[in-house]
């Protein structure tokens, strides 16, 4: 697996080449960065397909922008701004949406099943398919009573495996503020967890 600086590197080299007009480049960028966009996608709008819609729209700005991508930051916490300025955009105007005629743009039927999961992250379960299913079920129901900032620091973190380094940059907040608010997003996690799980 390569390192994180090892990874900045190799965002580099494509970006470069992207920049350049090399096509197959930015398809490389995309493939690797889809599922981690979704991820983070999925984890503010909580709808599987406004999170594909975010995935297409970012994508497409990446492309539009990328010649004016100066380096300054890495490769993904460009991306991730670009991500999560979309998804807002998506909230509010489904929240005006709403207010004329309520349709429940963003409703919470679909579950956390249909996207990416704490428990999707290659780690092995041993629950049969019925009981993991439940599970990642009260880890949906668990997820949506976090604040939007801990389930975000919580999802970039155990889903998309970024060390505290990367959380501080892509967030812009301190090493000491990733730990803090990691803390208290697993406790509270774990917390609401639990009180579905004794149910």
């Amino acid at each position: 697996m390569a390192s994180q600086e090892e990874r900045k590197n190799e965002d580099q080299e494509l970006v470069r080449r992207a920049q350049a007009g090399d096509q197959k480049a930015f398809r490389e960028i995309v493939e690797r960065y889809q599922r981690k966009v979704y991820t983070i996608a999925y984890g503010i709008v909580r709808n599987p397909d406004v999170a594909m819609d975010v995935v297409q729209d970012a994508f497409v700005k990446v492309y539009r922008h990328l010649g004016s991508f100066q380096g300054n930051s890495s490769f993904y916490t460009w991306l991730y701004r670009i991500v999560v300025n979309l998804c807002i955009d998506k909230k509010r105007r489904a929240a005006r949406a709403s207010e004329v005629d309520y349709d429940d743009a963003l409703s919470h039927e679909e579950g956390f099943t249909d996207g990416p999961t704490l428990a999707s992250t290659g780690i092995e379960n041993p629950f049969k398919a019925a009981q993991r299913k439940e599970l990642v079920e009260h880890m949906d129901e668990a997820l949506d009573t976090l604040s939007e900032d801990h389930r975000e620091i919580l999802l970039l973190r155990e889903v998309d495996g970024l060390s505290y380094e990367e959380l501080a940059e892509t967030l812009g907040i301190a090493k000491g503020t990733v730990m803090s608010r990691l803390f208290h997003a697993r406790k509270n996690f774990q917390k609401s967890l639990m009180r579905y799980l004794v149910k």
